[in-house]
């Protein structure tokens, strides 16, 4: 790979780092959002679910205007929306208000994964982007596990108004790297008229899809079990276990390098002789098996701690080995309605993010058992859909 994709796959890595940087950097905060606000457990993670419905609703809208108007146009009035929603976000004088700037904010931000996504397809043959999509996770990887480092520390030294400051600064640098530095790669020829009933066809083409949809639903249940472990995490590890918020980040940066090592190992496997269904097949059944150990360790509390953390690294790590392939191999057969396709991928996950999330809140009882038990509900999940519409590999 030359220097040039190099550049570029850092450039589509900082534009998918939106949604961690968003979500993790303000996550040791949301404790101390309830005790500002006077909120309860469900109203503050309703600034989370918030920023999932609108990160779903906003890939929708973008893929098919990507496909119709270019990569690049969209991409730049998504990032002014972000920036100025994080301004708000700083300056919100409720919960209500927060959570709300928080749906505006994730309008902005989800035009950086489908783009991301879509310029991947655009540029790359099908057997070289599942090793991008893994290139991209080892780049925003650094997100996660910065973030709530950085976040834990802004929110001790300067409170956590000044942590969606430097999200609306991140925002700038993004809006410079998209205007200098990353190419325009559609074609510029369009799949169909941009008209509402051909979008809603289009996506109606791809829920058909019976592997399509399979893979879909496989990585979004995938990612919304680590949804799930953002939206609870906090509260159970500052909250219940009374882990310092600027510590809060070491656990969570742990998780997020166990996803990085798992996605670039995932790259190894595919150069030797297992193909992209068969790591995806048994990166699957791990993390379900990983799952119903979390949630046995939760209620036995057995290992204490320990035993919480291991099988949720174990989890998290599956996810690096899970989503570049089931993306790549969603994304496969769509070339033409490449940005419709990561638009859906996109919604699918994030409306389960927010699900997840709601959940969360909903069934808060001051204990690790709801975090658990929607983790474990995801990973079968994921398995069942992955077994039932696209079933093992060949060989």
């Amino acid at each position: 790979m030359d220097s040039r994709h190099r550049e570029l796959i850092v450039v589509l890595g900082v534009l998918t780092a939106f949604a961690p940087m968003s979500i993790d950097m303000y996550l040791p905060a949301l404790p101390t959002l309830a005790q500002a606000f006077h909120a309860g457990a469900i109203e503050v993670q309703l600034t989370l679910a918030t920023f999932f419905v609108g990160f779903a609703l906003g890939q929708a809208f973008y893929g098919p205007v990507t496909d119709r108007f270019g990569r690049k146009p969209p991409l730049y009035a998504a990032l002014a929306l972000f920036i100025a929603a994080s301004v708000g976000c700083a300056l919100a004088p409720s919960i209500q208000a927060l959570a709300a700037w928080r749906f505006a904010q994730a309008l902005g931000a989800c035009a950086g994964i489908v783009i991301a996504r879509a310029i991947v397809r655009d540029r790359f043959e099908p057997h070289q982007a599942v090793r991008v999509y893994a290139a991209l996770m080892l780049v925003m990887g650094i997100a996660p596990i910065l973030a709530p480092l950085f976040g834990g520390h802004i929110l001790v030294s300067f409170g956590w108004r000044a942590i969606f400051w430097v999200i609306a600064g991140f925002g700038v640098i993004c809006l410079a790297l998209a205007l200098f530095r990353l190419p325009e790669t559609h074609s510029g020829e369009a799949p169909h008229p941009f008209e509402l009933g051909h979008i809603l066809a289009g996506y109606g083409r791809l829920l058909a899809h019976r592997r399509y949809l399979g893979y879909a639903l496989t990585g979004g249940f995938s990612s919304a079990g680590m949804f799930a472990y953002i939206a609870g995490s906090p509260f159970v590890l500052i909250d219940l276990y009374r882990i310092p918020p600027q510590h809060y980040g070491w656990i969570f940066g742990s998780n997020a390098f166990g996803l990085i090592l798992a996605s670039q190992l995932n790259g190894r496997f595919l150069h030797h002789r297992f193909g992209g269904d068969a790591v995806l097949y048994g990166a699957n059944l791990a993390q379900t098996l990983a799952g119903i150990a979390l949630l046995a360790a939760v209620l036995t509390g057995a290992g204490g701690l320990a035993g919480m953390l291991v099988p949720l690294f174990i989890y998290i790590a599956c996810i690096g080995l899970v989503m570049p392939n089931a993306t790549a191999l969603a994304m496969a057969p769509h070339g033409r309605n490449a940005g419709a396709a990561s638009s859906l991928l996109g919604a699918l996950q994030f409306a389960l993010a927010a699900v997840t999330a709601i959940a969360i809140g909903a069934i808060h009882d001051q204990t690790a058992l709801p975090m658990a038990a929607v983790i474990a509900i995801c990973g079968v999940l994921g398995l069942v859909f992955h077994r039932t519409l696209v079933g093992p590999p060949e060989n």
